[in-house]
């Protein structure tokens, strides 16, 4: 089975948030992936610990 690849990975604007978080495009970033089906779906697909980091590092609570 051939691993999904997704977007998010390269996001420019995901780029921008972790460059300068309080950015205007870090900012709408951040807003954005509170709905986006495309980051969900990549979300759901990382192991656990992956998640975590994630949950941290983007203040993403668990919404899933």
């Amino acid at each position: 089975m051939a691993q999904q690849s997704y977007p998010c990975e390269n996001c420019k604007f995901r780029a921008h948030y972790d460059k300068a978080p309080k950015s205007v495009l870090g900012r709408f970033w951040r807003w954005h992936i509170s709905f986006c089906p495309g980051f969900k779906a990549y979300f759901t697909h990382q192991d656990e610990e992956t998640q975590a980091a994630l949950r941290q590092k983007y203040d993403f609570r668990k919404y899933l």
